[in-house]
């Protein structure tokens, strides 16, 4: 609308087109908000029935619960999926703030006040005409009203100039906030959707390595299959032609499965009523009783409870053939075989399982040394420790657990379900995608609940904590009057806090300025160790050289045997002097060093490496510590092999996380996984094979940690080291660079970190066996 106003005494106003407002595009505004409200309103039923469909596979997945691939997948899967609803319902939200609000206030508010400004105008307008009119017909004798009609024709003038300027006014202000509530709300709506996508996109990159590996294991399921279905179509084929004119099924017994069940199958049982009837039901031996059941989802009956107190005969003198009496105190139960080779087989079985359970209830101490000899006890020991996590606490429950974790480290908000592993804190999902921006030379972010945890990341998770790791990096916070950012603050306030605090630093205490590298002939290992290794014979494995032990020979020779007893006890008694096995979870006591306070970054990692004092190791990083700082006075040894010394593997885990080169070599040519070999620290090893060491690599002396493994006779490691060189080989004869291996060599590794992390006493075996022939 436009209106023209004449410098002298005429205000001409023009008969315009627009009139009512349309030039401000009222009815596009209004369509706009009435499909804003459509569109929040179908969006929130798309949320409601959407979480019913994850509801419906998180159904599934506890109907699946024997099915751990299925389970654990589609658990995953719901838990992303509802992030994904949790990151709708806000884009609706916002979209309802920045649109539906915000546009209809516009056009309810603003656009009245025009419509009343407009109606004052129409109406001052309305009297200036009446007043030109009645000017006009004054007749020009009549002097008294020509001044009358002119005094109020000149009011009216002056009103009208005012209105109509405050109307042109603003019609002008109206139109400028027209365009900035369009584009305000605009931008916010886009804003919102950048969001939303954004956090789409981190959910899902975080899912990505899981689906890939589950797409291989499904690859491996359908190649499975198919073998699978050749092999019954064979015994299909089989079958058919077999002659079943006599039964010769065999029906087999073993004492020691792994179910329990030492044998099962179907047997006509003789009722104990009066009418003697017989009813075929299934039967099975299993922890030293004898039941049955009528259908396969029914409780078992017990027929005998205890194996020991009962006998079994054939029996000769009834009209049905291929039948036995079991016969216990109280009662007796007669039973049909469907053939004489069955007979015979559930005869002999019973008989197995009377003598097994004397056996067992007779000496359960000697039944338990058993499960803990060497050539057992990893395998049993891993599956122990894979059911404990099965059925233990969840990795969130766990680090949770740990002082301050409960709350983001950064911000505060409770529940975190993220964690940097390299800093063993918890974040909440903003500030996991924060920590992700820095790069993984700073921070590694993981999912609590969508990623697997291995048990020696875990266990670092464990030992530091959020608690620990903010009296390093906000050491200075209060002083410099700093504001931590609270949940409800802006991404950029956190992200400014985040960067300045573990990018910059600025918070950390800093070390007195006189602080400088170690001097020459400077000395990081405590007293008593130095003075032991000054009495360490030339050929042991602290002096640098390997330990002369011909290898073990199993025979009969007792010379042989004794030789390589000779030397496991050498290798035993450099061990114990120097103090090198100490539990995962003792910590040295350091006083034996100086103030670490004191000390040069590189030097106060080191020591604390040694130390096992992960909080110590944290601030010398903090400090700017080189993680792979050499120390040239001492054989120009590093914070990891310093960890392997002290026997840690969590120490050694966390140098790793934090960049420590694994196949870093000392003045000896010897690496960590060298001296975790000569030490026979079975954990550390199976740790520096995962994390990619050289295993090929040789010392001075030209050995290799296999064959000092081989002439320390220490199985545990001779195997790991085997099966880490034969998947290597399969990996590059297949072509398979880059690949983690076959599930076999996956699971006994899993076993060991298990055991290394929840059982070390189990991996101590050598050791052990040593200390007690001494």
């Amino acid at each position: 609308m436009t209106k023209s106003i004449s410098s002298g005494e005429e205000v001409k106003v023009l008969p315009l087109k627009h009139t009512d407002g349309d030039d401000l595009e009222l009815p596009s505004l209004f369509e706009l908000v009435k499909l804003c409200i459509a569109m929040i309103d179908t969006g929130k039923a798309f949320c409601v029935a959407n979480k019913q469909f994850v509801n419906g596979i998180r159904d599934l997945a506890q109907y699946s619960n024997k099915d751990v691939i299925v389970e654990t997948s589609l658990t995953k899967f719901s838990d992303s999926l509802q992030e994904m609803i949790n990151y709708h319902t806000t884009l609706f939200d916002q979209t309802q703030r920045s649109i539906k609000a915000q546009l209809q206030t516009f056009v309810k508010e603003d656009i009245r006040k025009f419509k009343e400004s407009k109606k004052q105008f129409e109406k001052v307008s309305e009297e200036k005409e009446n007043a030109l009119a009645k000017n006009a017909q004054i007749q020009r004798n009549k002097q008294h009203e020509v001044e009358e009609a002119t005094n109020i024709l000149t009011a009216t003038r002056k009103c009208f100039r005012h209105i109509a300027l405050d109307y042109v006014l603003q019609i002008n202000v109206l139109q400028s906030k027209r365009r900035s509530e369009i584009l305000k709300s605009m931008l916010s709506f886009m804003y919102a959707h950048l969001t939303f996508f954004h956090q789409g996109y981190d959910l899902f990159s975080e899912l990505k390595p899981y689906m890939h590996d589950l797409g291989a294991q499904l690859d491996r399921l359908g190649v499975d299959a198919a073998k699978e279905k050749r092999e019954m179509e064979q015994k299909h084929s089989t079958i058919q032609q077999k002659d079943f004119s006599s039964d010769d099924t065999k029906l087999e017994y073993n004492v020691d499965a792994a179910n329990g069940i030492v044998m099962e199958g179907y047997l006509f049982k003789r009722a104990s009523n009066a009418f003697k009837t017989w009813n075929r039901r299934w039967f099975s031996i299993q922890n030293n009783q004898l039941v049955y059941q009528k259908k396969f989802k029914d409780n078992p009956t017990v027929v005998v409870e205890d194996l020991r107190l009962c006998t079994v005969k054939h029996c000769e003198d009834i009209e049905r053939r291929f039948c036995f009496e079991v016969v216990s105190p109280t009662k007796s139960c007669m039973l049909q075989a469907d053939s004489e080779k069955l007979r015979q087989a559930w005869i002999k079985a019973v008989q197995t399982s009377i003598a097994t359970a004397y056996r067992e209830k007779g000496d359960e101490s000697e039944k338990l040394e058993k499960k803990s000899s060497p050539s057992t006890g990893s395998l049993e020991s891993g599956s122990e420790s894979k059911e404990k996590l099965l059925k233990g606490e969840s990795a969130l429950q766990r680090v949770q657990c740990i002082g301050g974790n409960i709350a983001c480290c950064d911000c505060g908000l409770a529940d975190p379900r993220w964690a940097s592993i390299n800093l063993g804190i918890t974040l909440c999902i903003e500030c996991s995608g924060i920590h992700r921006s820095l790069g993984v030379h700073f921070s590694k972010v993981r999912s609590l609940t969508l990623d697997t945890w291995e048990p020696e990341l875990l266990k670092l998770m464990c030992e530091l904590g959020n608690d620990v790791i903010n009296r390093i990096y906000e050491a200075k916070v209060e002083r410099m009057g700093v504001k931590k950012p609270q949940p409800g603050s802006q991404r950029q306030e956190k992200e400014d806090y985040i960067r300045a605090k573990y990018v910059e630093r600025k918070f950390v205490e800093r070390q007195p300025a006189s602080v400088s590298p170690p001097e020459h002939g400077t000395k990081v290992l405590p007293q008593s160790q130095e003075e032991n290794m000054h009495n360490i014979p030339e050929k042991s494995p602290l002096a640098g050289e390997q330990v002369t032990a011909s290898p073990t020979v199993r025979s009969n020779d007792s010379g042989t045997q004794h030789s390589a007893d000779d030397s496991r006890e050498h290798l035993a008694s450099i061990i114990s002097t120097n103090s090198l096995f100490e539990p995962e979870g003792e910590k040295r006591d350091s006083s034996v060093f100086h103030d670490s306070k004191q000390l040069h970054p590189g030097l106060q990692l080191y020591r604390a490496a040694y130390e096992k004092n992960l909080p110590d190791m944290a601030e010398a990083l903090a400090h700017g510590a080189d993680v792979n700082w050499v120390n040239t006075e001492e054989n120009k040894v590093t914070p990891l092999i310093q960890a392997v010394l002290g026997g840690s593997l969590v120490t050694c885990e966390f140098l790793l996380q934090n960049g420590a080169n694994v196949n870093h070599r000392d003045v000896k040519g010897r690496g960590p996984l060298h001296h975790a070999t000569v030490l026979g620290h079975t954990g550390q090893v199976c740790l520096f094979l995962k994390r990619g060491a050289n295993q090929h690599a040789t010392d001075e002396e030209g050995k290799d940690p296999l064959s000092i493994a081989v002439e320390a006779a220490n199985a545990d490691i001779v195997t790991l080291l085997r099966l880490a060189r034969m998947n290597e080989e399969m990996r590059e004869s297949e072509g398979l660079y880059g690949q983690p291996g076959d599930e076999t060599y996956q699971d006994i590794f899993r076993d060991f970190s298990q055991m290394a992390s929840n059982n070390p006493e189990k991996l101590n075996r050598f050791q052990q066996s040593d200390s007690q022939k001494s």
